[in-house]
């Protein structure tokens, strides 16, 4: 008998050793059908993937929820991997070509929405999805995109909210919203590019021939904070920091919010990220500073007080160590030409 694996057998025992990410698409009244877009572009992702033979690579499991109107919680359509076990990673709010009336349905969507988001799944919305995201409350006292045209309803809607409507995307970690109508593809890019590196996306995108952002791939993905480690002491302190862009924040304040003494907070900290939390707070600073660099035009020493570095020269220092090159450099290369 030939002992020697075939190279299928090869793949499928690789890919018994690889982890399973599930991004969950969530349907709602009036929702569009970027969710079967977002499919297949994950479905791309996992093909590019499996030609790499990484066992480091996850596999994307794309699964669909939608109201029936009736249950407590959305009902699964779709599973493209229904034998897997695995967490929730993110959740999708597709866009939708009218304003989300139907306050039933979206209370009982954003509930589910809020504990998804409490269990460690990063959400994402597109264009009017921000609405269904903002009924939730995860984005009260955060900035928040969308297309120009409904920005000032937003506004009047939610006015917890910071809107900025000039920013196609914003990525705040755990909160990821895209302005356009179209901008599915930036977002499920976007999430390619956290959870299997951004050369899968690149390559993704040049399959499917749209358009990535160059940043990413030059200067690294963007900051992707791990969030399904189960220690939910650890989560709390995680999205505070987001929703504070780590901006006035201390050791003592954080260990006081997950109630837990300084070392302990260190210790688990650092076990459930993989940072100290002095490291974690540096990169939720650059990721917010490279934005303001490609789509606003202040100077370099404004947007280091603005994320939270009082002396710029320090800002530029810490830059260049997550990126590997300066602000100025950055903003040269990625800002948005006027």
């Amino acid at each position: 008998m030939n002992s020697k694996l075939t190279p299928m057998n090869k793949r499928e025992a690789m890919n018994e050793k690889r982890r399973v990410a599930e991004i969950g698409l969530l349907m709602y009244p009036g929702s569009q059908a970027a969710l079967h877009g977002l499919t297949d572009l994950f479905a791309v992702a996992n093909r590019i993937a499996d030609e790499h033979e990484s066992s480091q690579l996850p596999i994307l499991r794309v699964s669909h929820w939608c109201d029936d109107g009736e249950s407590a919680q959305p009902a699964q359509l779709f599973d493209s991997h229904p034998t897997s076990d695995s967490r929730m990673v993110a959740v999708i709010i597709p866009p939708s070509l009218f304003q989300l009336t139907c306050e039933k349905a979206l209370n009982r969507l954003a509930m589910w929405i809020r504990e998804k988001h409490a269990e460690g799944a990063a959400v994402g919305s597109v264009c009017l999805g921000v609405f269904l995201l903002a009924q939730s409350g995860l984005l009260d006292q955060r900035t928040a995109t969308i297309h120009r045209t409904y920005a000032k309803a937003l506004e009047a809607r939610f006015p917890a909210i910071r809107v900025d409507a000039d920013k196609p995307i914003i990525d705040d970690g755990d909160i990821i919203t895209a302005a356009g109508l179209m901008a599915w593809a930036d977002l499920g890019l976007r999430l390619v590019d956290r959870l299997m590196g951004p050369s899968i996306a690149a390559s993704t995108a040049q399959f499917l021939e749209i358009k990535h952002c160059d940043s990413t791939q030059a200067c690294g993905s963007h900051f992707s904070p791990i969030l399904t480690h189960g220690d939910s002491a650890v989560l709390k302190v995680q999205h505070w920091l987001q929703r504070k862009g780590a901006v006035d924040v201390s050791l003592s304040m954080m260990a006081a919010l997950a109630g837990l003494e300084a070392r302990t907070f260190l210790r688990r900290f650092r076990a459930a990220t993989g940072l100290r939390p002095i490291q974690y707070c540096q990169h939720v600073r650059v990721g917010k500073a490279r934005e303001m660099l490609e789509f606003t035009n202040g100077t370099v020493d404004h947007i280091a007080w603005t994320v939270g570095y009082l002396d710029p020269g320090t800002f530029r220092s810490a830059f260049k160590k997550v990126t590997g090159i300066t602000p100025a450099d950055y903003r040269k290369r990625f800002g948005a030409k006027t």
